[in-house]
């Protein structure tokens, strides 16, 4: 079945053995390392006790949703491997693992969404002292997060699919309608992007005009500075690293609502494309324990001592100014 009436029906054998081999073992290899690194950091959570924090749920979180894209990710490639045409041409057995995997990516972006505001939200803590983020509330969020992502991710286990439709029917990812895929990708992505941005340039603005006013009454700002250069680094990674995973799916999913060649036109570049995409999404899987998680210590404890020296230094400057 395709999109086209006017394509041809011939589905047998369209993928060369080699070139199977060529993005499929490369994708079950980070796969693999990807579960590998998440199990590290959740038993490494579990282990260690740390859960208590709201921002260790989000972290432990975050490994949990880059666990199970890494997992669906796995399984996607096996049945790449082991029947390529089925993922140009569609059929059911590839429906439930497209599914899993567009849940567990939905869940990552809501997480790195929730990261980003939690941070906000413990820089400007010793400002705004009326909101503070709990255990409680990250364990809500967690919850909506995946509970939202399992609405929206399992649509097309519950009909929202062309599996019998040659209208509407993605040529990247089939059976999936395009119409699905333009009302997942465009609000979830742009979130990606969009937020984590915002919310990494407010701490960054936020130190910077806490170092100023430390400055203003004499005192040393080489924590603020330090913070300050952590911070920037971090977020700059954060959100190329989300630009790099998710800007070449958005674009796949951009030609596919705009695509009217028949699906064997498009082979094998476009559908090369789409493997790497793939390969790029699961590398974000790979790069959020090494850029959250390794850092989340060293950050999370200058955090914290800017929150007790602003606040003490601020009271300070305002006795000398009385």
């Amino acid at each position: 079945m395709t999109g086209y009436s006017n394509c041809s029906a011939n589905h047998t054998k369209i993928w060369s053995h080699y070139l199977v081999l060529a993005l499929g073992i490369p994708q079950l290899t980070i796969n693999i390392a990807s579960v590998i690194f998440n199990c590290i950091v959740i038993i490494t959570r579990m282990a260690t006790k740390d859960l208590h924090k709201p921002i260790s749920i989000l972290f432990c979180n975050l490994a949990f949703s880059d666990l199970f894209t890494s997992f669906s990710g796995f399984w996607i490639s096996v049945l790449f491997i082991t029947n390529p045409d089925s993922t140009i041409f569609g059929s059911k057995g590839i429906l439930a693992p497209y599914s899993l995997y567009t849940t567990s990516i939905l869940s990552t972006i809501y997480n790195l969404v929730s990261i980003g505001i939690e941070r906000y939200l413990a820089v400007s803590e010793s400002i705004r002292t009326r909101f503070r983020v709990t255990r409680k509330h990250s364990i809500a969020v967690v919850l909506i997060s995946w509970i939202l992502a399992f609405s929206l991710g399992c649509l097309p286990l519950m009909g929202w699919n062309c599996l019998h439709m040659g209208r509407n029917l993605s040529v990247l990812y089939s059976p999936f309608c395009v119409d699905y895929l333009i009302f997942i990708t465009i609000p979830n992505v742009v979130a990606a992007f969009i937020v984590p941005l915002f919310t990494y340039l407010r701490i960054i603005i936020i130190l910077r005009k806490r170092k100023l006013r430390m400055k203003a009454c004499g005192q040393a700002t080489g924590t603020y500075k330090s913070a300050e250069i952590q911070v920037a680094r971090t977020s700059i990674f954060i959100w190329l690293l989300a630009l790099v995973s998710y800007a070449p799916f958005f674009a796949g999913v951009i030609f596919d609502a705009t695509n009217h060649q028949c699906p064997l036109d498009l082979y094998p570049s476009v559908y090369i494309f789409r493997n790497c995409t793939a390969m790029m999404i699961t590398m974000n899987c790979l790069g959020n324990p090494l850029i959250y998680t390794l850092k989340a210590k060293e950050l999370g404890a200058k955090l914290k001592s800017l929150r007790c020296l602003s606040a003490n230094r601020v009271q300070a400057c305002a006795v000398a100014n009385i």
